[in-house]
């Protein structure tokens, strides 16, 4: 739905692959509070690509958890698995443009290259994440041999070429986050994924087509997804997508330090729902006032 350039749009965007928990609540909360202090909306997207993870009774259960806790959304939600074929046609986009190429190499695969190379004294590059670069093994291929992989049963997903995507931008490319311009550097994260055989998409790519979509002004997300950013900017640069206005926030933390994870039952909503503890009681244990 189209929406007036002036109104600001903030959007809480949760996936139906576990419990939600208190990192999640805190996220919801700041995303309330920030748009109705700026008289704009907010919108709910439920991010399912995953079709495997994400069930209806998660989803039913993430619903009714974020109601308890009082948040109100001004739309109805956008749900990701409704919206492969957007997903496809932009990659496409990438891959007519020179920008997409195949990769079939298992983890275990890159692993060997990246173990050899070390033994080798070569440093092998790592993304923010710790994760390192995929190998251009694939990328190399000439047509021949990537047809011949192409046909055959080999499970692959579609990379974006890192190289070619800076190549085709006006350099610098930055980000507004409050009130600084922050300087993107995708380069760090290597040839990422866009998406796989079995799913169209990823969530770099899902994520600035549907912000897009939903005509989103700003983007209120926990602190873990600071350095992706990059990766979005130079998305919507290459797909001709207006930039938001982003805001990282604190995490929320376990006993030892750690993000929160859905699979912590004492952190979780539904669970703390069932113990006796209030809308109010969350607020206190996330800090939220």
């Amino acid at each position: 739905m189209s929406q007036p350039k002036s109104q600001p749009i903030f959007r809480f965007a949760p996936s139906p692959n576990g419990k939600l928990h208190l990192g999640h609540a805190y996220s919801a909360l700041l995303n309330q509070k920030l748009a109705r202090e700026a008289g704009g909306k907010l919108l709910l997207r439920i991010e399912d690509i995953d079709t495997v993870r994400c069930t209806p009774e998660l989803e039913t259960q993430m619903l009714d958890d974020l109601k308890w806790l009082g948040i109100e959304w001004d739309e109805k939600p956008m749900r990701q698995s409704e919206n492969f074929e957007t997903y496809a046609n932009a990659l496409k986009k990438l891959q007519a443009a020179g920008l997409v190429y195949p990769g079939f190499m298992s983890r275990g695969e890159v692993t060997k290259i990246v173990n050899e190379a070390k033994k080798a004294g070569t440093i092998w590059p790592r993304d923010p994440d710790g994760t390192p670069h995929y190998p251009p093994n694939d990328k190399n291929m000439n047509k021949n041999q990537r047809a011949e992989m192409l046909g055959s049963s080999a499970p692959n997903s579609y990379r974006l070429d890192m190289s070619k995507a800076l190549e085709t931008i006006v350099p610098p490319l930055q980000w507004h986050e409050k009130d600084m311009h922050i300087e993107a550097d995708p380069k760090a994260w290597g040839d990422v994924v866009l998406a796989r055989r079995d799913i169209p998409t990823s969530y770099h790519l899902a994520c600035v087509l549907d912000d897009a979509d939903q005509n989103i002004t700003h983007i209120v997300r926990g602190n873990d997804l600071y350095s992706a950013t990059a990766i979005h900017r130079l998305l919507q640069e290459l797909l001709d997508l207006e930039a938001p206005r982003y805001h990282h926030h604190k995490l929320i933390l376990d006993e030892d330090g750690q993000k929160l994870s859905k699979s912590r039952k004492d952190t979780s909503l539904s669970d703390l729902r069932e113990q006796g503890k209030s809308p109010n009681d969350i607020k206190i244990l996330i800090g939220f006032s």
